[in-house]
């Protein structure tokens, strides 16, 4: 598949690089098809675009928790696990949507709506939680 993305400009992606999201993102539902691609900012080596295959308008700057400095846990319902056809916690894998401002500016998470892909099915959705359901931790980046 080739899109033209105004981020990243034209880009061929091959199946297996599609991450599916059954449901789409909240605001954005129409939005289903996605692939992960490495940024070229040398100073933020770690950041990633999802990029979407739907929409090339759309696309969101994501991390790990772990790079900025986060202990992130939560529990997945049984309707999550059947969506992400997750058979094994060790295929789950969490990705933070961050932004912005200015250069100047921090990074800002959304640690309440992380996604959460399955990386042998390539399965994702974001998963929208409360307070009660989640424990966050700042640990020492160093």
């Amino acid at each position: 598949m080739k899109i033209t993305s105004p981020i990243v400009g034209e880009m061929e992606v091959s199946a297996d690089r599609v991450i599916d999201f059954p449901s789409g993102l909240p605001g954005f539902e129409n939005c289903r098809q996605f692939t992960l691609v490495h940024t070229a900012d040398h100073d933020a080596p770690r950041l990633f675009l999802l990029q979407c295959l739907d929409d090339p308008q759309v696309a969101f700057t994501v991390t790990t928790p772990d790079i900025l400095g986060l202990n992130y846990e939560f529990t997945l319902s049984d309707d999550d696990v059947a969506a992400l056809q997750l058979g094994s916690a060790d295929d789950a894998s969490v990705l933070l949507i961050v932004s912005r401002g200015d250069a100047t500016a921090p990074v800002r998470a959304n640690v309440m709506a992380p996604l959460v892909l399955n990386t042998a099915t390539r399965r994702g959705l974001q998963k929208i939680i409360g307070k009660v359901d989640a424990s966050v931790t700042l640990k020492a980046i160093g």
